[in-house]
């Protein structure tokens, strides 16, 4: 996919999340910042270098785990993360990185033996070895079962802690959010946003809502005369009160006032997802459907 003046900047030890539909240009974008892609116009800096000029020193500052790599079948995991660190002029303990992942005891397993989970974190750990300043994670968790992904997601942050900083490309929007300290949407090969998780999900309205059901009548009036009330309607029994700010306290106050007690009480507002869609006009992909089985 081409990307058409995509422009952001990333600070130094943050993680900056980038989502977008398959197609959008994020592989594109994270695949030129990397220099294995040459632009045809612009610029890009890495760290003050230029990826493509300046490519044998990026690469001694740059991790990149992409989407899909293979190695040579009969190489081993030991083998491989000590020829990888010998790339670099100070690697990382790779012993260390091959604890951390869950690798310790596949390290004499050839790479063709390894189930898909453990390709995945191969990948992490060879991106991380070369102790960069960036790492570039393109759909890190696919492939992992949900306590892997889990433990790799604790892995990231306390590799953030350490300075690095790190761009992460993901169609998971809860990873994105728990990860991401700024995130950049991408579509149709252009930046369609760039904030906070809060922050685009706030373009997209800061409306909640809160269902529940009541035994005893209730006058509407007792909800529809909070300040913090849009609307309230009755549907099939069920009550749905849409309002903004300190709105659940608010709706639960008056009830206790009223002597009314609610049932099935729950509160929703929007998350990531409902912000994606609204900039993309389209749903995220689900990357279950082609995940690798994992042990």
């Amino acid at each position: 996919m081409a990307v058409d003046d995509v422009s952001f900047t990333v600070d130094e030890g943050e993680i900056f999340g980038i989502i977008g539909p398959n197609g959008a240009g994020k592989s594109t974008t994270v695949e030129s910042i990397a220099g294995l892609r040459t632009p045809d116009s612009g610029s890009i800096s890495v760290l003050g270098l230029d990826p493509i000029k300046d490519r044998a020193e990026v690469r001694q500052r740059l991790g990149v785990q992409l989407q899909e790599s293979s190695f040579p079948d009969a190489i081993k995991v030991a083998e491989a993360l000590d020829l990888y660190s010998s790339f670099y002029r100070d690697p990382a303990d790779w012993r260390e990185l091959m604890e951390l992942l869950g690798l310790t005891e596949k390290r004499k397993a050839q790479y063709k033996t390894l189930s898909g989970g453990q390709k995945q974190r191969l990948s992490i750990a060879l991106a991380l070895v070369g102790n960069p300043k960036v790492a570039i994670l393109d759909e890190l968790t696919t492939g992992l079962d949900p306590q892997a992904r889990r433990d790799t997601w604790s892995l990231i942050e306390r590799v953030r802690d350490t300075g690095v900083t790190i761009l992460l490309v993901t169609h998971f929007m809860d990873e994105a959010e728990r990860l991401s300290d700024r995130i950049a949407v991408i579509d149709g090969g252009r930046v369609a946003a760039v904030d906070t998780a809060a922050g685009l999900i706030a373009q997209v309205s800061a409306a909640q809502q809160v269902r529940f059901r009541l035994r005893q009548s209730l006058d509407k009036r007792v909800l529809t005369e909070l300040p913090e009330v849009t609307s309230v309607e009755i549907i099939e029994g069920r009550w749905l009160v849409t309002g903004r700010g300190q709105l659940l306290s608010s709706v639960a106050g008056a009830l206790a006032r009223a002597q009314v007690v609610a049932e099935d009480l729950r509160v929703d507002q929007h998350n990531l997802e409902d912000a994606f869609v609204s900039l993309t006009g389209r749903a995220p992909e689900s990357p279950e459907a082609s995940e690798r089985k994992v042990d």
